[in-house]
């Protein structure tokens, strides 16, 4: 049997041999795929769990939420109709009282200004020339005597002396206001019924009557402002502003207002500052009293609210008080 030889180069065997290298890498191919897909599959399963417990996290949160305003709004409801039924039951008593506070504060003021307008009418404020003769002794001294007159000026003349300064301080007032003035001066406008109102204040009743409320703390206390600044021109650090409102809600509102009106701070607020606020009218008296032995000036200032005005506080040279309207009390009441 003779072998017969294939030769290297023969091409059956290299198709064989090229065929059996392509499968290989098929294989590897297929195989490396199926390794990806199955990887992929595995985050994207993950993935979708985690996605999952994120939801029912939220959902749950939701829930709870739900509950809780439930419960919120269960319990608001509740104390409304508790309110509602304490207002039922409460309100007309509360009215009567505030009308009977309101028409005793009316009928004491009243009494107390008739009281002092009778009393000023009683005072002798313009004497009558006092005439005084020479005694026999004083004969040689005859031509040299004179008549000695004794003239004690009017309340109403009080302000007189000063008034150009008080005027140009009207005209200001009612000029564009000036934001950024000096502490101590207004630097806000004034109206022209407001300009009204202290002039009179001023030249008819001498510094010192009740006014009528201008129809909110707001209003009074800017008036009151200019008030302040016209007398710190005229008397400088010689006088000390006291205010007297007996809720502390209504001396922060007054604070709030002087010190956006006449651009101070809070360290101009105190006992030993240009104005000192009171609760109780005790302490008003006792401090105006203090300064006077001084030599020092007090200006008063009573809060429209007040329903009684002690009558020592009208024997001091510089006072106003405001009289508010039986609405504009109630009002007050009511908010406190």
């Amino acid at each position: 049997m003779t072998n017969t030889e294939i030769p290297n180069n023969n091409p059956e065997k290299e198709l064989i041999l090229d065929k059996s290298i392509s499968d290989d890498k098929t294989k590897q191919i297929i195989n490396k795929n199926t390794t990806q897909i199955k990887k992929n599959s595995s985050k994207s399963k993950n993935s979708n769990e985690s996605f999952d417990e994120i939801s029912n996290e939220i959902f749950r949160d939701l829930v709870s939420k739900k509950d809780y305003l439930v419960k919120e709004i269960k319990e608001l409801e509740t104390k409304k109709k508790e309110i509602e039924k304490d207002i039922e039951s409460n309100f007309k008593g509360q009215s009567d009282n505030i009308a009977k506070r309101v028409k005793g504060f009316q009928e004491y003021l009243t009494g107390a200004l008739q009281n002092l307008s009778q009393n000023v009418e009683k005072l002798e404020l313009v004497s009558q020339p006092i005439i005084v003769k020479p005694s026999p002794l004083d004969e040689k001294k005859q031509n040299d005597s004179a008549n000695n007159v004794v003239n004690v000026p009017a309340l109403s003349e009080t302000f007189k002396p000063d008034e150009k300064i008080i005027k140009s301080c009207f005209t200001s007032f009612s000029e564009q206001p000036d934001f950024y003035a000096e502490p101590w001066k207004l630097r806000r406008s004034l109206d022209s019924s407001d300009i009204e109102i202290m002039d009179d204040w001023f030249f008819n009743m001498g510094g010192r009557g009740s006014l009528e409320s201008r129809g909110s703390r707001q209003k009074n206390a800017l008036l009151s402002a200019g008030l302040i600044s016209i007398l710190g021109e005229l008397y400088g650090d010689q006088f000390q502003t006291l205010i007297l409102a007996s809720q502390p809600e209504r001396l922060g509102e007054w604070r709030r207002i002087l010190q956006d009106s006449l651009g101070l701070t809070r360290d101009d607020f105190g006992p030993n500052s240009g104005i000192v606020l009171f609760e109780r009218p005790e302490g008003v008296i006792e401090r105006a009293d203090r300064l006077e032995a001084n030599e020092e000036l007090p200006f008063i200032i009573i809060d429209a609210a007040e329903t009684s005005v002690e009558i020592p506080i009208l024997q001091f040279p510089l006072w106003v008080a405001f009289a508010g309207s039986d609405n504009e009390i109630y009002d007050d009441l009511e908010l406190n």
